[in-house]
């Protein structure tokens, strides 16, 4: 079981504070460092001091660290363009040598785009499917060949599909809820499926329509990755637990019954639970960014029962 770390800038975190927690993600040994990728507080949160660009931050934090992998939960497809989003992953995976995973998600929050002035379309998920096609079919084209596209939302003509990735390819990542058309997306394009903030019964449901679809589409269900994220607030005891809880404005009970909350014993249980309906990887959202002790606790209680 892979633990990552996974982070809520939006909420109020400078670059500095991020470089913090993915310096202390390296040094614990946890597998990977991902962020959020939005420009607007949610909830009672005040933000300060601003929203961070994801890929911005994921370029410092290419340059600072050394191990591990590095990525987004997810890449809002209504930000960017996708052969320019396409330049900027592979060269944050360049920056890195080769450590960048892309998540790549249909965009939602249509508040932060009123406030920053940025189109919120409709028809957001069949520009997905296209983003998907133009990311990846860029990357895929052989160096000296051209890459052209006629879709409905986006066209390329004889693009020169560089700069190239460090890595052979850039693992992508389709996460949701979605019955239908997200297995079917997940299937086609991904190398990793993650459910978020879904009960055991729901992510078990879903991993079975992903594994059918990639099946349908030629492929085995075990070639993708099957990963969660989860909210964490773990304590040594009772009394931490609900400090954490606290800190970070949630319930402990809601926080037990939809994340992994309680005592390193109780964690390392729920995880065993997501275990068994073939989740490899848990993505942690770590919500209080100063709380460095929350993360020194995971790795040596949590993280080193899961190896």
């Amino acid at each position: 079981m892979d633990l990552r770390i996974f982070t809520e800038p939006q909420q109020g975190a400078s670059y500095d504070t991020l470089l913090t927690v993915a310096k202390a993600t390296e040094d614990l040994g946890f597998d990977a460092f991902f962020r959020s990728d939005h420009y607007l507080r949610m909830g009672n949160a005040d933000g300060l001091p601003g929203p961070t660009d994801a890929w911005i931050t994921l370029a410092g934090l290419a340059r600072e660290t050394k191990r591990i992998r590095l990525g987004t939960l997810m890449t809002a497809g209504t930000f960017r363009l996708p052969g320019v989003l396409a330049i900027q992953v592979a060269q944050v995976d360049q920056m890195s040598g080769g450590r960048v995973e892309l998540g790549l998600g249909a965009g939602w929050f249509e508040e932060e785009h009123r406030a920053y002035g940025i189109p919120f379309p409709k028809a957001k998920f069949a520009r997905l499917e296209e983003q998907l096609a133009i990311v990846t079919g860029l990357w895929a084209t052989e160096t000296g060949q051209e890459f052209s596209y006629d879709g409905r939302y986006y066209q390329l003509e004889k693009s020169p599909a560089l700069p190239k990735p460090a890595q052979h390819k850039v693992p992508v990542l389709v996460g949701g809820h979605g019955a239908t058309r997200t297995p079917r997306l997940a299937a086609q394009y991904a190398d990793e499926f993650n459910i978020p903030f879904a009960s055991l019964e729901d992510s078990e449901r879903q991993f079975g329509r992903v594994r059918a679809a990639a099946e349908a589409a030629g492929r085995r269900g075990d070639d993708l990755v099957y990963s969660t994220a989860l909210v964490a607030c773990v304590g040594k005891n009772d009394a931490e637990v609900a400090r954490r809880a606290a800190a970070i404005g949630r319930d402990v009970d809601e926080l037990k019954a939809n994340g992994l909350a309680g005592t390193p014993a109780e964690v390392v249980d729920k995880i065993g639970h997501y275990t068994a309906i073939g989740s490899s990887r848990v993505y942690l959202q770590m919500l209080d960014l100063d709380d460095l002790d929350h993360l020194e606790l995971i790795s040596a209680q949590v993280q080193s029962q899961l190896s």
